[in-house]
């Protein structure tokens, strides 16, 4: 009899186990069907065949090594077009895949680049690469970017490796410089915005994690005796001869405990998303500091332009003062006439209106500096040198490719394209069951001599919750979708900044060519026109010309040399922005870490 009553309570038991397998897949499969595909990227603009080759910027203005350098392991480069296959509804998954491995499968970052069997490519990001065990965020263990390959070649020398102490070699402006660090309001602004990421890092990292809590209950609770629980009150007794108070105390001292299993890595690659956006946060705030020492250094630039063209007003309208004083000297001997007076003090008065708007020029000037650098007008300082002969260093651009590891803003877009990418996992993985434990302990009682009675007034559970979406899935669906349409946006992002910093980079350092071969031709012509100046003033003196020559002469060589001031200041603002555009002038500034 004990043998049948033990096959059968196996059996029992066999079935159950069946049962709940089979019920759990039928749960699996009826949440995890009709995941709708995602749509696909278009491709961005072709890169060109040279772009891990120096010359593809260009040739005559890059300081290279001249070097026959082997550019085979160059020849592969990013590839920031997506590929036809990527996304596809259509893609095959073994049979044997788990859900979490056609999720893997079929959701992926965006394809820009080539396989890791063709490039090197760094590891990505973990998130407990950035996230302590104890909640705090470090960088040390980030890598410079997070998908570029690493196909730039050292040798090439690059101006963004320079520091801003190295290029600058003005300590007026590097001391500005290291003030507006300090004082500017838009960078402590995006400290703010840094330090909100890094906490929000910490947010989804405590999410996988157990919630476990403290409480602590008291309350009084008297039944109607006409009901199921006063009638039942009425038949027991605490102990023999002791019955139930009335009405009924409850006290109640305890802890619960509640973790949801990332059994679809949700909250993990929440928290790695969150994670890319914080290092994107403070890529991003360094792409500003590169933009603020660019600013400042071309509102310095212009100051010192506006000193040299108020400096060449003063020496015209000398020039001017003694041609006029040489007309009434002439008019007075009978010489000359009216006409002339009237003409050089008409061009004198002119210059010194010019001065004016000059003087006021440069007030702004020194003012958008004060702005940038966060303090209330004052005069900034600045040297007295030849601008003219002011050179900064020489730029070196190195191989396009080198704009991946230098530039900040694309760095920012790389880590906002991986959080995309993790964006679409953890909305695929809402298809699917999600499987919470609770469990709870404590000690419940009526009165408190008896609360921490053990056994007696121990409580205890354990329950476990596995919940799928079944019916009206079209929230789900819909933040899938749009967490695909973010991420294609992401994806058009970085192409667009690739090719908006390769084009900066052409743009300006041709422009630091051409205009330094203008400031040459400007220099030929001024020191034409300066010794027909002189030319001029001693003819005449002697009234072997009339004064209509001597006044064009004068005035043709104040506006060459306000010219020429004019180019050397866009030059100057060219070379800054291919610094700039390079990568260069950035860092400095402090990282959080909590």
């Amino acid at each position: 009899m004990s043998t049948h009553f033990v096959e059968f309570a196996n059996r029992i038991s066999a079935n159950r186990g069946q049962a709940a397998i089979l019920l759990a897949g039928a749960l699996l499969a009826a949440t995890g069907c009709k995941t709708p595909p995602l749509q696909q990227a278009q491709p961005g603009p072709v890169m060109p065949e040279s772009y891990s080759s120096p010359s593809s910027f260009t040739n005559h203005y890059a300081d290279l090594s001249s070097d026959d350098t082997d550019q085979s392991e160059h020849a592969s480069k990013p590839d920031i077009n997506v590929p036809e296959n990527t996304h596809s509804s259509n893609k095959v998954v073994p049979a044997n895949a788990s859900p979490a491995d056609a999720a893997e499968e079929d959701i992926k970052f965006a394809s820009f680049i080539q396989t890791a069997t063709e490039l090197d490519l760094q590891e990505p990001t973990a998130p407990q690469d950035v996230v302590l065990e104890s909640g705090s965020i470090t960088t040390d263990a980030a890598p410079t970017t997070v998908t570029t390959p690493t196909i730039v070649n050292n040798q090439f020398e690059n101006s963004a490796t320079m520091s801003r102490y190295e290029f600058f070699n003005d300590p007026d402006l590097l001391g500005l410089i290291d003030q507006a660090l300090v004082g500017n309001q838009e960078l402590k602004i995006l400290a703010q915005e840094v330090r909100i990421a890094c906490l929000e890092v910490q947010a989804r990292s405590g999410e996988y994690r157990p919630f476990v809590t403290l409480g602590a209950r008291a309350g009084l609770e008297k039944p109607g005796q006409y009901t199921r629980a006063g009638a039942v009150e009425e038949q027991l007794e605490v102990v023999p001869g002791r019955e139930f108070p009335d009405p009924l105390p409850d006290f109640l001292v305890g802890a619960d405990v509640s973790w949801e299993l990332d059994i679809w890595k949700a909250l993990r690659n929440a928290q790695s998303a969150a994670a890319m956006r914080y290092l994107g946060t403070n890529d991003g705030r360094n792409y500003i500091v590169t933009r603020l020492v660019a600013e400042i250094a071309e509102n310095y630039y212009e100051l010192l332009a506006l000193d040299n063209q108020l400096e060449t007003l003063g020496r015209t309208i000398e020039l001017q003062k003694q041609s006029l004083e040489v007309a009434n000297a002439k008019k007075q001997a009978g010489r000359g006439t009216e006409l002339a007076v009237q003409r050089f003090q008409a061009e004198v008065r002119k210059n010194e209106s010019e001065r004016l708007i000059i003087q006021q020029q440069i007030i702004e000037a020194e003012n958008r500096i004060n702005f940038i650098v966060g303090r209330y007008p004052q005069p900034i300082q600045r040297p007295s040198s030849n601008y003219i002969d002011l050179n900064l260093q020489t730029l070196a651009v190195g191989i396009p490719s080198q704009l991946l590891q230098n530039r900040a803003d694309i760095k920012q877009a790389e880590r906002e394209l991986a959080a995309a990418g993790l964006d679409v996992k953890v909305a695929r993985a809402r298809f699917y069951p999600s499987l919470s434990l609770t469990a709870g302990v404590g000690w419940n009682a009526f009165s408190t001599g008896y609360l921490f009675k053990t056994p007696e007034s121990l409580i205890y559970g354990v329950a476990g919750e596995l919940v799928g979406p079944l019916i009206n899935k079209r929230a789900i669906k819909a933040s899938y979708l749009s967490a695909n349409a973010r991420q294609l946006q992401a994806i058009y992002d970085y192409q667009r900044t690739i090719l908006e910093a390769h084009i900066e980079v052409v743009n300006y350092m041709t422009k630091v060519d051409n205009y330094r071969q203008s400031i040459e031709v400007k220099k030929q012509q001024l020191d034409a026109l300066e010794a027909s100046v002189d030319s001029a003033s001693k003819l005449f003196q002697s009234a072997r010309v009339e004064y209509v020559e001597v006044l064009l002469v004068q005035r043709e060589f104040m506006e060459a040399k306000m010219g020429l001031i004019e180019t050397k200041q866009q030059q100057l603002n060219a070379i800054v922005n291919a610094y700039q555009a390079l990568g260069g002038g950035g860092g400095g500034l402090p990282s959080f870490t909590n």
